[in-house]
């Protein structure tokens, strides 16, 4: 089928052809210049190269409802041994920052109507209100102690009693009420701002008074523009401030939120695309000079490269809409692969030349056969089973559930669809000038394959069987010692600059809080809150045992309507002895009348989940609540714990997607396993932990991507057996295989883990490994596929050897993978030649 196709091809003129290529070239340019109309662009948001979890509705919910209203807030401590000095420089970041709006909304420091709020609002409900020590006093039986707690308050000279309260509430329940369900705040306030203090004293032995400052961006934190303009604003203001403040005041900055990740992952990617895509372009056109000495190769190369970046980008671009900063780093590859083609087909020109020259050195003979449409012609079948199985490698690549690899299979596969039509149709045009002399490059190539032959010619005898055990002894070695990590956190790693920063101003705010939460569930609201105020205990006796640190329940603040209902009738036996109660406190007993009225006239009163979250202080906890059409925002001790996307998100599948749910925040976790045992038996809890759950999901398809690579050796095998016969097909796939084998074994033996990422590099080494083999299995004369190898493979090495420099972990075990894997597979690859020779 190659050939037959071939040889239509052939019947094409040039210009023909180069007509075709400039009109796929201009419809690929329409198709990229389509997506950038719509609105495509650059995404830099690491979270979108994570796997799609299949969520339910509730959980989906749950998600946005947080991500909306915390994933572009920034949290801002400033430091200073003396309190002053930092109250002073958080009101100057305030007043700039609120001077920024097109950068910054919804600055802010202490919520100062929080407590009035919470006051105002269930001071109404007092009566279906109680903690639960005074639950536990009134359901055995001791009103003396509620009364002897009130009689100390009323004979203190501090205490909260007062008359107009004491006429409302003679047994000052309610204060005791109301402490319990004020926030429970590391932070006080001082002038409006909210103070904390750092556990750690500093370098000169004293510790740190530290003021927040809370901003929500404009626009996301993941676009490079808002990141831009925010931080810009976010300097200036904090220069001033410094600046204002004096240095003598010894003053810095504690940051935290998304944005400062987002753009550290930005800053990164830029420069690797720019340092490791340059380096990789000058050392392509090096390559090209040092062979060919020509303007002319290096022009085609140049072309073919502009050519792989238009299709690979328009693909991309009109497939995604946007295209990750990543997938250009990985991108950069591309650029190494793409140029093969440019390689044998010069290489070819070479040795057909050479041929030419050694048969009585005939102008007409060199004419018919040395031109660039002949070479085209030679090297096609090779080509074009070297672009399949290639494509093919990138396919299984998109076959996982990472958009951002996804991207990376579509943009590379298109770039190498993009070389691969430029070869065919504008190369016998393009390409047809005169070739330089290049005797002394393919001279050096047939020594290295004699030098390969004298290698491959004991290994038939016991030579071979002793270097075959050592081979398979170095393997089963490197195997044995290979580990496996699928931890979604190696999948990028802010710098310590980012993350110390977080964690001391998060520790400052809330005291941690971890990625993992309990979502609770149920079929109505009041079997939701029944469902959390069961859960309660259970928290309350692990942070006893001191496997977990704090948590933060809705069941605090929102009780259930029956234990509202239980709450008023135990305080109705206050209420039915009250004058005596009264007569005991030493209070006039007219206020009987008048508070047994207002007892009565509130049995009706409770709080429901629409009045509790539709009032001022119920917006702190909405997002907690999982129910349609509630949107708020998290007080800022809840929220920063949650401020960075992957904390926030889980797989939980059940088929009641309508059910109400609620989330309870965790923090201080020291035994998730017995966290995990201890709410197992509650109906409608489950542990929601967004780590392991993607980390589950890395290893599936790393064990999905490897059964893959066994899969497409076994097609390609039988592909080339139709072309080249079983005994050809099995050496043209052994040898991929192999260096596939012996690269898992170096990570072994180096101490490298193996992630999803090594094995999608795999699948490459098989894919680009296989075009080398095919190559010197099609041609005859192997010193010009010796080269073209030679360069192909410094230029790949060059493109995925720089990526193993990349400071983004799954980059650098991708490009680690290639780097070992290639350079094995080329070392291999020419046994394809001299073991077939020594057959003949």
């Amino acid at each position: 089928m190659i050939l037959n196709l071939s040889d239509r091809l052939g019947r094409l003129s040039v210009n023909t052809r180069l007509v075709i290529w400039l009109v796929l070239l201009a419809a690929m340019a329409l198709l990229a210049a389509q997506a950038l109309s719509r609105g495509a662009g650059v995404q830099s948001d690491i979270l979108a190269m994570l796997p799609k979890i299949q969520e339910d509705l509730l959980t989906q919910k749950a998600i946005d409802r947080v991500e909306q209203q915390l994933a572009n807030r920034i949290y801002l401590g400033v430091v200073s041994p003396d309190q002053a000095s930092a109250v002073s420089g958080a009101k100057a970041l305030l007043a700039s920052l609120q001077a920024a709006p097109e950068a910054f909304t919804q600055v802010q420091s202490a919520d100062m109507q929080g407590a009035q709020a919470l006051n105002r609002f269930y001071f109404p409900y007092r009566f279906h209100l109680l903690t639960a020590q005074q639950r536990a006093l009134l359901e055995s039986g001791q009103l003396a102690k509620l009364e002897a707690n009130t009689l100390a308050q009323l004979y203190n000279a501090f205490g909260y009693a007062n008359s107009q309260l004491l006429s409302q509430d003679p047994l000052l329940l309610y204060p005791e009420l109301l402490k319990q369900l004020s926030p429970q705040r590391r932070l006080k306030v001082v002038d409006g701002i909210l103070v904390g203090q750092e556990a750690t004293p500093g370098p000169d032995g004293q510790k740190r008074s530290v003021a927040i400052v809370m901003a929500q961006g404009v626009g996301s934190a993941f676009n490079p523009k808002a990141q831009e303009l925010q931080l810009a604003r976010l300097e200036e203001s904090i220069a001033q401030m410094q600046q204002n403040l004096g240095t003598e005041q010894n003053v810095n900055v504690l940051r935290g939120g998304a944005l400062f990740h987002a753009a550290a992952a930005t800053k990164q990617a830029k420069q690797e695309v720019s340092s490791l895509g340059l380096a990789s372009l000058i050392g392509v056109i090096l390559l090209v000079w040092l062979a060919f000495r020509s303007i002319m190769p290096l022009t085609i190369a140049a072309l073919t490269i502009a050519t792989s970046l238009l299709f690979a980008l328009g693909a991309t671009l009109w497939i995604f809409t946007q295209v990750h900063l990543l997938t250009l780093v990985f991108g950069t590859s591309l650029i190494g692969i793409a140029i093969d083609y440019s390689f044998h087909f010069y290489c070819e020109r070479l040795q057909a030349q050479k041929n030419d020259a050694n048969k009585d050195r005939q102008a007409e003979t060199n004419t018919a056969t040395n031109t660039a449409t002949s070479a085209v012609t030679r090297v096609f079948p090779a080509a074009s089973l070297a672009l399949l199985t290639t494509v093919i490698a990138y396919l299984a690549i998109g076959l996982t559930p990472f958009p951002g690899m996804q991207q990376v299979a579509v943009f590379c596969a298109a770039g190498l669809l993009g070389a691969y039509l430029t070869l065919i149709f504008a190369y016998p045009k393009l390409a047809n000038g005169a070739m330089t002399p290049g005797e002394r490059a393919l001279s050096l190539a047939a020594r290295y394959l004699n030098a390969m032959q004298l290698i491959a010619r004991p290994m038939r005898g016991i030579k071979g069987v002793v270097i075959a055990l050592g081979l398979l002894l170095v393997t089963v070695m490197g195997l044995n010692k290979l580990e496996v990590n699928d931890d979604i956190r190696a999948l990028q790693q802010s710098p310590l600059s980012v993350t110390q920063s977080e964690e001391r101003l998060r520790q400052v705010m809330s005291g941690g809080t971890d990625n993992q939460f309990i979502l609770v569930r149920a079929e109505t609201p009041e079997a939701l809150l029944t469902r959390l105020e069961a859960l309660t205990p259970t928290l309350n006796s692990l942070q006893h045992q001191g496997v977990l640190g704090n948590s933060i329940n809705l069941a605090r603040y929102l009780p259930s309507q029956a234990s509202q209902q239980e709450a008023y009738r135990l305080q109705g036996e206050i209420y039915h002895k009250l004058p005596q109660v009264l007569a005991r406190l030493g209070l006039d007993d007219d206020l009987a009348p008048v508070l047994m009225a207002s007892f009565e006239a509130s049995a009706n009163e409770v709080i429901t989940p629409d009045n509790f979250f539709a009032d001022k202080a119920g917006e702190l906890f909405a997002p907690l609540w999982l129910a349609p059409e509630l949107s708020s925002k998290l007080s800022p001790e809840l929220s920063l714990g949650l401020s960075r996307g992957t904390d926030t998100q889980t797989q939980i599948k059940t088929p009641d997607s309508d059910a109400y749910g609620a989330i309870v925040l965790l923090g201080g976790i020291k035994n998730l396993g017995t966290l995990t045992r201890a709410i197992t038996p509650l109906d409608g809890v489950s542990l929601v932990d967004k780590v392991q759950d993607i980390s589950d999901v890395m290893a599936k398809y790393r064990s999905l991507t490897l059964s893959l690579l066994a899969l497409a050796l076994l097609v390609a095998g039988l592909i080339f057996s139709l072309r080249f016969g079983l005994k050809m097909a099995l050496w043209i796939t052994a040898v991929p295989a192999l260096a596939a084998l012996l690269t898992l074994a170096g990570l072994g033996l180096a101490g490298s883990p193996l992630t999803l990422f090594h094995a999608l590099a795999l699948i490459l080494v098989f894919g680009i490994g296989v075009d080398y083999s095919l190559f010197f299995a099609e041609s005859h004369r192997g010193e010009g596929v010796m080269m073209a190898v030679f360069m192909s493979a410094c230029s790949t090495l060059m493109a995925f050897g720089l990526l193993a420099f990349s400071q983004t972990p799954a980059i650098h075990y991708f490009g680690l993978t290639l780097l070992l894997g290639i350079g094995l597979t080329f070392m291999l690859s020419p046994f394809i030649h001299t073991l077939t020779r020594i057959d003949k």
